[in-house]
């Protein structure tokens, strides 16, 4: 099987609710997403996707939805409506606390599925760094 990956990095920030440290006060990362697709057979040219395609179609969804936003939890919509009000901000609001783990499958279960739906090509993997040395898989 022949896989391709694309790194797309965004700048986010995120609490996660009941953290038994620090991490339960709103804070910012860099993270770093690599998407790994797979394809029936290759193109024309060889290729599972265009590395291209995979920074316009994904790329484009995170710039939307997660760069220099704010992730929360739908439970915690009482910050996210202080922080919408008093910053303008639009909040990006997902199922679970937004952790690293539940943030990658977010995107490999919900919004991949649906962004590539019309292309010949599958997301198999998801790995999303919140830190340069923390990070974690889905696929």
């Amino acid at each position: 099987m022949i896989t391709c990956t694309r790194r797309i990095e965004f700048d986010a920030a995120h609490r996660i609710i009941n953290h038994e440290s620090k991490c339960k006060m709103l804070h910012g990362h860099r993270y770093a997403l690599e998407a790994t697709f797979v394809a029936k057979e290759l193109d024309a040219l060889g290729r599972v996707i265009d590395f291209g395609v995979i920074r316009e179609v994904l790329g484009s969804w995170i710039d939307n939805n997660l760069d220099h936003n704010t992730i929360l939890s739908i439970k915690d919509r009482d910050l996210g409506d202080k922080i919408a009000a008093t910053t303008g901000q639009k909040i990006y609001y997902i199922a679970e606390n937004p952790t690293a783990e539940n943030i990658a499958h977010h995107i490999f279960a919900e919004i991949c599925p649906q962004l590539f739906a019309d292309k010949e090509v599958k997301c198999v993997a998801i790995k999303l760094y919140e830190t340069p040395n923390c990070y974690t898989n889905v696929a």
